[in-house]
């Protein structure tokens, strides 16, 4: 029985008959696109369960094909890239990356990464509705919507995991660490930049909603949802 499917998105046909050795080892399926418009003519059509995509794509780079993806989509999607510097990694946070692996890499690390992933996204139990109410506020994680005073706020996948995984544990504080691992789940190099800027946008959404809970700073340590009375 398949584990999964897995689509390899990568323009080297070397790396992609490599990682579909290690990872049908594994017992997952893989297709392959090496390009970026059959990448989503084959997500498409073959609906995987996870990602591993190339940033540097012909007819559409890696950040477009993410791009794409998410408008209907939050398929796992880990990043191939050979690329390290901080700026590729917050973009490809900011567009819904799930995970990371620079080149060049190991092919059990890959694996290792996509079982991560994919331990991850189901560690919740499909069937149950993932909802938090307060007052003014709700945070309904299985429909990605964000609703304030009624009225539902356009907010991207990750502001939504991120509020959520906050309101889900009133008053506790978070570091910066422990919300890209918890979140994000994977060692961002140690640059915690992408979690402020998703707290800052948060904030512009939240801010003076209700006297009754608060998005708070920690100074020096890091983030909480403060509820009164809770």
């Amino acid at each position: 029985m398949s584990q999964g499917k897995i689509m390899v998105v990568d323009d080297d046909q070397n790396i992609c008959e490599l990682l579909r050795l290690y990872i049908e080892k594994e017992g997952f399926e893989v297709v392959i696109a090496n390009d970026g418009r059959k990448a989503l003519e084959l997500f498409e059509a073959q609906n995987p369960d996870l990602i591993l995509l190339d940033i540097m794509l012909p007819e559409l780079d890696g950040w477009q094909v993410c791009r794409e993806i998410r408008k209907t989509s939050q398929c796992p999607i880990i990043m191939l890239t050979a690329k390290g510097e901080v700026f590729d990694k917050v973009l490809g946070l900011e567009l819904g990356a799930d995970d990371y692996v620079v080149k060049p890499f190991e092919a059990k690390e890959v694996v290792a990464r996509i079982k991560a992933v994919l331990r991850r996204m189901g560690k919740t139990g499909s069937d149950a509705v993932k909802e938090v109410h307060y007052d003014k506020l709700s945070i309904n994680l299985t429909n990605y919507e964000l609703k304030v005073n009624g009225k539902v706020v356009d907010t991207p996948p990750k502001e939504m995991e991120l509020i959520y995984h906050l309101a889900s544990n009133p008053n506790r504080v978070f570091t910066r660490d422990q919300l890209l691992d918890e979140v994000w789940g994977f060692d961002y190099y140690g640059d915690s930049r992408t979690v402020d800027v998703h707290v800052k946008r948060l904030r512009e959404k939240l801010e003076g909603v209700s006297d009754q809970w608060s998005l708070k700073t920690v100074w020096g340590v890091g983030y909480k949802f403060e509820v009164k009375n809770e």
